[in-house]
């Protein structure tokens, strides 16, 4: 990899501490406002984001139709800025106010699995708004640790991990997932792992997704049959009638042992859950790069 500016990294993470210092401004619907914004300018400016949203849905939701599209791509932008205002804010989220952003649905799932003493692995996806509901668990509940990819830029990689650091959750670097996560499981403690993003072929295995193969890692449900934890799919979704996230906690279950059914069950599952909230997943990410061998390419 070439290696980045110093200059580069400074600048970038100039920009950024503006532009969540101006979300920090005002009540919470203004910051919601000047947070459509950034997300309407990046839009603008990166026109191949747009681009990918509207191709993944073609391939994934192709009865919807054009303008159905277009207003799930607009509401995955609007979903984004949300998370943007949220993640600018959690320095002034505490237990005293966390009721008003967040509330879970199904906590006793988390409960039952963890009597259990193996841990919990959340398998959670880049759907409404993952950074807060990690957050938000943390300090309603108690911590636990997340999987991250260290971010190219060392000076933003910082400021990401002190935002999610701030409930007293731990972060696992996917450079060493595996002992991390095993040790977290060992202590009866839970994990949450994006699980829809897509990995090269060497890596992966390919399960349906939306009626087209998706290469995913089959990593997570291999660590879960090792390890026993319970597998908890959670996701903290947009309420418009309640005007916050609600964390939602699915019934545990346990993998079978056979890693691609058990994948297969898993991604099922969080398709179900993004067909029901098309709207806050985000759509930009190129989820179908990866193809089997002798399929053309998608992007």
């Amino acid at each position: 990899m070439k290696q980045r500016s110093p200059f580069r990294n400074r600048l970038e993470w100039l920009l950024v501490r503006a532009m969540l210092a101006t979300l920090r401004i005002g009540p919470r619907p203004f910051a919601f406002w000047l947070a459509r914004r950034y997300v309407t300018l990046l839009d603008a400016l990166v026109p191949k984001l747009r681009r990918v949203a509207f191709r993944n849905l073609r391939l994934a939701l192709p009865d919807a139709g054009a303008a159905a599209h277009a207003r799930i791509v607009d509401s995955s932008f609007q979903s984004l800025a949300r998370l943007l205002a949220t993640l600018a804010r959690m320095p002034s989220i505490g237990s005293q106010n966390i009721s008003s952003w967040i509330r879970y649905d199904g906590l006793e799932h988390f409960e039952a699995a963890k009597s259990l003493g193996r841990g919990v692995l959340f398998a959670t996806a880049h759907l409404g708004n993952w950074e807060l509901s990690a957050f938000a668990h943390g300090l309603l509940t108690e911590p636990m640790h997340v999987l991250v990819r260290a971010l190219d830029n060392p000076l933003l990689d910082a400021e990401a991990t002190r935002l999610r650091t701030l409930s007293g959750n731990h972060v696992i670097e996917k450079r060493d997932y595996a002992r991390g996560i095993l040790r977290a499981l060992t202590r009866n403690e839970a994990v949450g792992i994006l699980i829809d993003q897509n990995v090269a072929a060497a890596e992966g295995i390919f399960v349906p997704f939306f009626g087209a193969q998706a290469c995913v890692s089959p990593g997570f449900a291999k660590i879960a049959a090792h390890s026993g934890a319970a597998i908890i799919p959670g996701f903290a979704l947009w309420s418009e009638e309640e005007q916050r996230y609600i964390l939602k906690f699915f019934p545990f279950f346990h993998a079978t042992g056979d890693a691609e059914a058990d994948t297969r069950r898993i991604h099922a599952q969080l398709e179900e859950v993004i067909r029901a909230h098309p709207g806050q997943w985000l759509w930009m990410h190129r989820r179908w790069k990866t193809r089997p061998e002798g399929e053309p390419p998608i992007y």
